[in-house]
């Protein structure tokens, strides 16, 4: 979701090592990993747990690669470009529904959707409602515009009184900055940006989360291939162990986390990292992981994640069953 560009990127993938050698990295068992987008803050997990040395503790040997989005990065794992991965639960159902795409969910990071509408506080937005009469910018492709219809529906709120206006992503920040949109469609996670620019401006950000208005679901998950799985279990178990054990460790060190991607990323501004981390520390630690536990996937949630999808991209409910894309095993 993010439109996050480094001058250290070079083509489509960025691939980054993660393990310095030492003794015990030729006994190493290697995997790849595909982030599903370029290296940020909130994309900073796998590199936390490899300057961490949590990877190596286990006796992994991490190699990160970064898609352009959630499908590509399922069609990189189901290929055999990857064995794990990480990428929105949405896209691997809907992958799943169409293709039976290889590919299964080993673990929650986002028990919540992260999806949102952005605009000014002291602006006459305060509520979804208030869209009506509006000018709402979105990014042309993003996943967010297929859901948008049905979170008014949900809420009541009339479609064809919104003028959606959908441009370049690079476009949203300046459109609210300077009053050519009312408000944008984002990812909270986007929000460093804006609050920069707007910062500039004299104006301050205010989010309006589509999870207060009943968008409930997994967001972001861990993905690992079928044949990954049933080829090398314990591998995939040891990979899950760290994952878990990172994300419970990297909301309290948000520093550590900016360190970690400076160490790999030496181009990248610290803070802003940091910042970039912190909008995803909230959809990590809240009151659903800590009731049902870090990376788990509960059978109602799991089943309202698949309703919203299908919904979206008018797929029959029937077309699939929403357990059949994850997995649970590596999580005991």
């Amino acid at each position: 979701m993010q439109n996050f560009a480094f001058s250290f990127v070079r083509g489509l993938v960025a691939v980054v090592t993660l393990l310095a050698a030492d003794a015990t990295a030729g006994a190493a068992e290697k995997l790849v990993y595909m982030n599903d987008w370029l290296p940020g803050g909130d994309k900073a997990l796998p590199f936390y747990a490899a300057q961490k040395g949590l990877f190596a503790k286990e006796g992994l040997d991490v190699t990160v690669q970064s898609a352009r989005g959630s499908s590509e990065a399922i069609t990189r794992i189901a290929t055999g470009a990857a064995d794990v991965g990480s990428g929105a639960l949405a896209a691997l159902l809907s992958a799943k529904a169409q293709n039976e795409v290889p590919v299964t969910s080993v673990m929650s990071v986002f028990p919540m959707q992260p999806d949102s509408l952005f605009t000014v506080e002291g602006s006459s937005i305060r509520t979804l409602k208030d869209v009506e009469g509006k000018r709402v910018a979105t990014a042309t492709f993003t996943a967010s515009n297929v859901i948008w219809p049905l979170i008014l529906k949900a809420n009541g709120v009339d479609e064809s009184k919104v003028t959606l206006l959908k441009v370049d992503p690079a476009a949203l920040v300046p459109m609210l900055a300077t009053g050519q949109t009312d408000a944008t469609i984002n990812w909270s996670t986007a929000s460093p940006a804006f609050v920069k620019a707007l910062t500039e401006v004299g104006k301050k950000l205010k989010i309006i989360p589509w999870a207060d208005y009943g968008y409930e679901g997994y967001g972001y998950s861990v993905f690992a291939s079928d044949k990954a799985i049933a080829q090398r279990p314990e591998t995939i178990r040891k990979f899950v162990k760290v994952m878990r054990e990172a994300a419970a460790m990297a909301p309290t060190d948000p520093k550590g986390v900016a360190e970690a991607m400076k160490a790999a990323f030496p181009e990248m501004d610290p803070v802003l990292i940091e910042a970039q981390f912190q909008t995803i520390v909230p959809l990590i630690d809240n009151p659903i992981s800590k009731a049902e536990g870090l990376g788990t996937f509960d059978k109602a949630r799991l089943e309202k994640t698949w309703e919203w999808t299908a919904k979206a991209q008018n797929i029959p409910l029937d077309k699939l069953d929403p357990e059949k894309a994850v997995t649970r095993v590596f999580l005991n």
